[in-house]
């Protein structure tokens, strides 16, 4: 599948955001700790979501997709060997997300099977976080080299303990809260991530009738339930999705207006856009987004412009792909620091086809000497290699100057849903093929 863009267009009109797709594959998984029916509203229609729920189906969990954005789950049996069998380890590697099962599993069924997970190739992604919590949580942990399975079983219940985790992972604090929900006792996870789709998860939590204290703080206290009932969950809008059209805003100097904005967890998200010198304003929940002609970077000492990647409530890792672009058009110069993947910057070598000044110092960094709008990226022809890339890519292409076309679009439908229809309603000259 590809896209073909046609650039230069100045959009207009107002964008609204699809539900948040890292939260959704939490709140998925953690329908799998009841036996009583969980209903998810505002459910981003995106391949991983879809391949997140045939993954529940598989392990048992019945589906009910109410609408296209609405999904009653009710898991009232469940079968983690489904996970052994080559349809199983194929549908979990699909997705990153599937990690997320892994928790519910273990605290509900007693077992857990691990296949090496898949997702963006982006580089090493640890899963060290994952089973040294659970182990602490009282899994015995096994490997089959042949089978490439992680094994985890309790006799028993699992029991709260005291947690400090490896990283601020997402994922790794979303599998062990879940976990901890139905451990018996009191857990505290500490260094735990603290970002909106975690805080999201922990209310989710507590309508099923888990005890938790701290969402939102890099401690939680979890006090296990024997027992979990059924609950109602809507989703927020995807904040990384709402940095997108900022920086597509920027890029292609449009006006547009976000509707349904979080504005309590908006901050880390438009922060670096104020830093590279474009204005947004908020009323009520609909951001604005203001591009001058020339954008300059703040400079308070002298030197460039950092902007890196940072645990919430810094700027998020999925954020750092679409924010270098924007950067290739700012009237001095950035540096771009991603600190966690060592693949994510890879990229760049298509923004540099495209006319973009920039130099790749090493995986993690690089610089780019804005071109301050004297000249006009160009079309070309390239593949989007993962889902946050892709986006960058076509915000690019956008903006440029002549036809760009994008092979593998697909990759940034795994996390963007209707791309082409939502941007062609502000005015984007892009069409979808296969």
């Amino acid at each position: 599948m590809r896209f073909i863009i046609e650039g230069g267009a100045r959009l207009n009109g107002i964008y609204k955001p699809q539900g948040a797709k890292n939260e959704a594959l939490q709140v998925l998984s953690a329908a799998l700790l009841t036996p009583e029916p969980v209903e998810i509203e505002n459910l981003p229609n995106i391949l991983d979501v879809q391949r997140q729920l045939e993954l529940l189906q598989l392990l048992g969990a019945e589906v009910e997709k109410i609408s296209s954005h609405q999904v009653r789950i009710q898991a009232r049996t469940l079968f983690p060997q489904a996970l052994l069998t080559p349809e199983g380890k194929a549908l979990f590697r699909s997705i990153r997300g599937s990690v997320l099962i892994v928790g519910p599993l273990l605290a509900r069924c007693g077992e857990a099977y691990f296949p090496k997970p898949g997702g963006d190739k982006i580089g090493r992604r640890r899963i060290d976080t994952h089973l040294l919590g659970l182990a602490d949580l009282g899994a015995t942990l096994s490997y089959d080299t042949q089978k490439e399975v992680y094994r985890l079983t309790t006799p028993r219940r699992l029991r709260g303990t005291y947690i400090l985790l490896e990283e601020a992972s997402v994922t790794g604090t979303a599998n062990l809260l879940m976990a901890a929900a139905l451990a018996e006792g009191e857990t505290t996870l500490y260094h735990a991530a603290c970002e909106p789709y975690i805080q999201q998860l922990g209310q989710l939590l507590i309508q099923m009738g888990a005890q938790i204290q701290g969402l939102g703080t890099n401690r939680l206290h979890i006090y296990g339930k024997a027992e979990l009932r059924g609950a109602k969950h809507q989703l927020l809008s995807d904040i990384i999705e709402i940095g997108s059209i900022t920086a597509l805003a920027a890029m292609t100097q449009s006006s547009i207006q976000i509707t349904d904005v979080p504005v309590e967890h908006i901050q880390p998200i438009i922060r670096p856009f104020h830093r590279m010198g474009i204005s947004t304003s908020i009323e009520g929940n609909t951001l604005s987004i203001h591009p001058p002609a020339v954008y300059e970077p703040e400079t308070l000492d002298g030197d460039m412009l950092t902007i890196s990647d940072h645990t919430w409530p810094g700027t998020p890792p999925d954020m750092l792909s679409v924010l270098l672009v924007v950067a290739t058009q700012a009237a001095g110069t950035v540096l771009i620091h991603q600190k966690m993947f060592e693949s994510r910057l890879f990229f760049v070598d298509r923004l540099i086809e495209m006319g973009a000044q920039v130099v790749l110092c090493d995986p993690h960094r690089a610089v780019v000497i804005g071109l301050g709008r004297r000249a006009a990226l160009r079309g070309i022809r390239m593949s989007s290699p993962d889902i946050r890339a892709g986006m960058a890519m076509l915000i690019a292409a956008l903006s440029a100057e002549g036809r760009s076309i994008i092979e593998q679009a697909e990759q940034i439908e795994r996390g963007y849903e209707a791309l082409d229809e939502r941007l062609s309603a502000l005015g984007a000259v892009i069409h979808r093929e296969g």
